[in-house]
């Protein structure tokens, strides 16, 4: 459920009717600070941590190199997705961007599963709080080859020259392509994010404790992770581009919120009724961000009267004219979206066809 939640605002987000009408809290934030859309990523990641503590509950016992390598398979084929999605329709190995969503994701995983394999979770926390340290070491103390001191700017701090050196520009976010949101050093604070849901995890797998005791613990953890990465914010603006640390522990405190209330909700009180079209979209979330992405670029690429967009036609033509105001078309035009896309992972799920990488 908690996935099909952030699959939802996924959706929301990455699909309105018309992008020069957004409300604010489905816009990203332009560069400091936290909207909605930003919670989607770091939830994301939060929730694959916490998959890792059941998915590879029963690799701990087994041959270290035998479970590495069924990680890295699926972290392979995540990352294979990601370079098909971005260029579909598109193909230019020149110009192909190697970072991306799903790239960032698989690196995570990655990461995130070896640590949970060769730690516990004395041991996750320090490598939690490490790469959260170290990252911020890096960006605020290291001088910036070219550039000087070091500094927190888009296409200064030390993570964009990174990219910049071992990527090269022809294969950066096409926006920009002299930085990357999804850059390489970024994946350092991002697996903090996963590991606190590794965690959090792990404590509502542990037998010993009461569904009480977990709801409490998750709570306790969340407003802690919270306060924080607000505390965090003043040396270390929240920042989602940079994945700041603050951000960090800010998103994963909510999603332990988040979490603990939907386990309070459907596990301790037994309250389901309404979990159903959530846990659909929760379990094809890859089939949701792959499929959306991919038909989206399809139909932005069929042009049709006066060279529309497919897309941008069947809006105008089909969503717009019902509202007066252009920003509620926009949300309609995203929600239509979800409700489509809800209904297709509907048929699937009452089928028990899932598609896992």
């Amino acid at each position: 459920m908690f996935r099909g939640l952030t699959v939802a605002l996924m959706l929301l987000v990455n699909h309105p009717g018309d992008w020069g009408h957004l409300y604010p809290a489905l816009a990203h934030a332009e560069w400091n600070g936290c909207t909605l859309a930003d919670l989607v990523f770091p939830f994301f990641l939060f929730i694959v941590g916490t998959s890792v503590a059941y998915g590879l509950a029963g690799a701990k016992t087994a041959a270290l190199g035998v479970a590495l390598a069924a990680v890295a398979k699926r972290a392979a084929v995540l990352a294979g997705l990601g370079l098909f999605a971005s260029t579909w329709l598109d193909f230019d190995l020149a110009t192909l961007r190697l970072p991306g969503v799903l790239m960032r994701i698989a690196l995570v995983y990655f990461l995130t599963a070896l640590v949970f394999l060769k730690t516990d979770w004395r041991g996750q926390l320090l490598v939690t709080v490490s790469l959260l340290a170290g990252y911020a070491a890096l960006l605020q103390l290291v001088p910036v080859p070219g550039f000087g001191p070091a500094n927190l700017g888009a296409e200064t701090n030390l993570g964009a020259w990174l990219d910049r050196t071992v990527l090269g520009t022809a294969h950066l976010w096409k926006k920009s392509r002299t930085w990357d949101p999804e850059g390489l050093l970024g994946t350092l604070p991002a697996t903090a994010t996963a590991l606190l849901g590794l965690l959090a995890g792990q404590w509502l797998r542990a037998a010993r404790f009461s569904s009480t005791q977990k709801t409490t613990g998750l709570l306790l953890g969340g407003v802690s992770a919270v306060v924080a990465g607000l505390v965090w914010s003043r040396w270390f603006p929240i920042n989602k581009a940079l994945w700041s640390p603050s951000y960090a522990l800010l998103t994963g405190g909510l999603a332990a919120l988040v979490l603990a209330l939907l386990y309070w909700l459907c596990d301790v009180r037994g309250s389901r009724w309404w979990a159903t079209p959530w846990q659909a979209l929760g379990v094809n979330a890859l089939a949701a961000f792959f499929g959306s992405s991919i038909i989206a670029r399809t139909l932005n690429r069929i042009l049709v009267a006066d060279g529309i967009p497919l897309k941008d036609w069947l809006f105008r033509h089909g969503i717009a004219p019902w509202f007066g105001n252009p920003y509620a078309a926009s949300l309609a035009g995203a929600a239509v979206c979800l409700l489509v896309w809800g209904a297709v992972l509907g048929v699937l799920y009452r089928r028990g066809w899932a598609w896992r990488a």
